[in-house]
C-alpha cells in the first residue's frame, strides 16, 4: 500500500522547514504558493516527452533521460544563465561526483512559460525566507526514469545531499509503475519518513543542509512505464563547479 504524503498548507511551509528540514505540498498548495493555475503547470508536462538519454550513467544503465538549465533568481527577477555543465563533488555524489556532465538545455518554450517564471520565483522567495535574502543560483533538471532495463533508478547514487541550500522535487508524472517511494532522513540523526508522491505537481521541499533524501527504484506494471520529475536546486553564492 502506498503511504500518503504528509501534505502541509503553504502557510506552514517555512515553520516546517525550520522545524524538521523538509515539507510536502499538494498540487493545490503549489499553485497557491506560485500564484498559478494547475492547467498552467500541466502545460509544462509536454517538455518531458522529448528528453535526450543521459549518457553519463556510470552504472551502465539506460533508464534515465534528462535536460538541464541554469538560472539566477534575484529580487523577483529571473534570468537564464549561459549553458553550463552540471558538477557535484564526490562528497555529495559518490557515483557521479567530480565529473563535468553536459546535458541538453531545456526547451525555450518551457523556460519562457509564465508558470515556469512564477514557480522559480516563488521558490526563490521561500529560500530567502528560510536562509536570508540573496541572489539564488538555480539548477533545473527535467528527469524521466523509465524501465528500459527492467528497473529504473531515480537516485542511483543512493541517499544523498545535493551540496546546495534548498532542493525542490516535483512529481510531474507517474505512469504504469510500482515503487518510486520517497525517503527523507535527518543528516545528523536517526529520524526519517517515507511516502509516495502520486499526484502531478506535488512537491517535496528540502533544507539540503539538514536532511538527505532518495527515491526507491521503479518497476513496470505496463508498457511504457516511467516516472517524470522536476528537480530545482537553490544555492547561495554561485553555481557548483569544478575547483580551479
Amino acid at each position: 500500500m502506498l503511504m500518503t504524503p504528509p501534505f502541509a498548507a503553504p502557510g506552514e511551509l517555512i515553520p516546517l522547514l525550520k522545524k524538521q528540514g523538509y515539507a510536502v505540498l499538494s498540487p493545490q498548495g503549489v499553485c497557491a504558493l506560485a500564484g498559478c493555475e494547475l492547467a498552467e503547470l500541466n502545460a509544462l508536462r509536454a517538455g518531458w516527452e522529448d528528453l535526450p538519454p543521459d549518457a553519463h550513467l556510470k552504472d551502465g544503465g539506460h533508464y534515465r533521460r534528462r535536460r538541464h538549465s541554469c538560472f539566477v533568481a534575484d529580487g523577483g527577477a529571473l534570468t537564464q544563465a549561459p549553458h553550463r555543465a552540471h558538477w557535484q563533488p564526490v562528497e555529495y555524489n559518490a557515483l557521479h561526483g567530480g565529473m563535468e556532465r553536459w546535458f541538453e538545455p531545456m526547451e525555450q518554450a518551457a523556460v519562457e512559460a509564465p508558470a515556469w517564471v512564477k514557480l522559480l520565483a516563488a521558490l526563490a522567495d521561500v529560500s530567502s525566507q528560510l536562509k536570508g535574502p540573496r541572489p539564488w543560483y538555480v539548477e533545473a533538471h527535467q528527469f524521466r526514469i523509465d524501465t528500459t532495463d527492467g528497473i529504473g533508478r531515480p537516485t542511483p547514487e543512493g541517499a544523498h545531499r545535493d551540496g546546495v541550500d534548498v532542493v525542490a522535487v516535483f512529481l510531474v508524472g507517474r505512469e504504469g509503475i510500482k515503487g518510486g517511494e520517497t525517503r527523507v532522513f535527518e543528516a545528523e540523526g536517526p529520524a526519517g519518513q517515507r511516502f509516495t508522491l502520486t499526484e502531478p505537481w506535488s512537491l517535496l521541499l528540502l533544507d539540503d543542509e539538514r536532511v538527505i533524501h532518495e527515491s526507491t527504484p521503479i518497476q513496470p506494471l505496463a508498457a511504457g512505464a516511467h516516472r517524470d520529475t522536476l528537480v530545482l536546486t537553490y544555492r547561495a553564492g554561485n553555481f557548483q563547479g569544478a575547483p580551479g
